[in-house]
């Protein structure tokens, strides 16, 4: 069973998003803000529609703390458009963004899509059961763990998408281009770039001693990004 779980304090947005979505999932719930939507969260929800700003608890905090215990997909929507707003929210853990007013088409397609991808995931544990050593770091595709250290780090959807590709090629430079394309199976668009620079940041947060000389996922300059085995 899936379930969509729309968070908003507008009602009537809420309802128009139910409509337009509610044959994708077995189940649609609702939340009016953030707090709300954290006590709602369980393993059958497949994908998070999340509003920017709500009182109690805004959007940002909310998937901050979503993150935490679950990798689901999640799409913010948002009336906030500049790229700045764009950047806080994927750095707080969202794999998409949509600005207000939206095109009923462009939701849908993005749902599908993420939904797509995630249940994909699930049902076929990620196209292989093998574990990826990178040194002291291990990948286990099957349940979409990384072990670093002995130590597990916490990734979203996303983080560990990204960290996959690089790390079944290793060695091989992968633009901004690729990474985007291969991960979120969309055209590459140059605004693009900034939603993988955001997320490569994040990612040598979690996994590198130093974020800023980083020894896993390396930087080569005018080209893209690679990881050393």
């Amino acid at each position: 069973m899936t379930k969509l779980l729309i968070v908003d304090d507008e009602a009537d947005i809420r309802e128009l998003e139910r409509m337009l979505l509610t044959s994708y999932v077995d189940e649609i719930i609702e939340a009016e803000n953030g707090q709300e939507a954290l006590s709602m969260m369980d393993q059958e929800v497949a994908l998070i529609i999340m509003d920017y700003m709500m009182p109690k608890m805004n959007g940002v905090d909310a998937v901050k703390e979503i993150r935490k215990s679950y990798s689901v997909p999640i799409l913010f929507i948002s009336a906030k458009g500049q790229e700045y707003d764009k950047i806080v929210g994927y750095s707080a853990g969202a794999d998409d963004y949509l600005v207000k007013p939206f095109s009923p088409q462009e939701l849908q397609l993005k749902v599908q899509a993420m939904l797509r991808r995630y249940l994909n995931y699930s049902s076929s544990q990620i196209q292989t059961n093998q574990s990826i050593n990178i040194r002291d770091m291990v990948l286990h595709p099957e349940t979409r763990k990384v072990i670093l250290a002995d130590q597990e780090v916490t990734l979203t959807g996303k983080e560990f998408d990204i960290l996959q590709l690089l790390a079944e090629s290793p060695a091989h430079v992968f633009s901004a281009e690729a990474i985007y394309e291969a991960v979120w199976q969309e055209p590459y668009f140059y605004s693009s770039s900034s939603t993988i620079m955001t997320h490569i940041k994040k990612l040598r947060q979690k996994i590198e001693k130093d974020p800023k000389k980083p020894q896993y996922i390396l930087t080569v300059w005018g080209v893209g990004y690679k990881i050393e085995q």
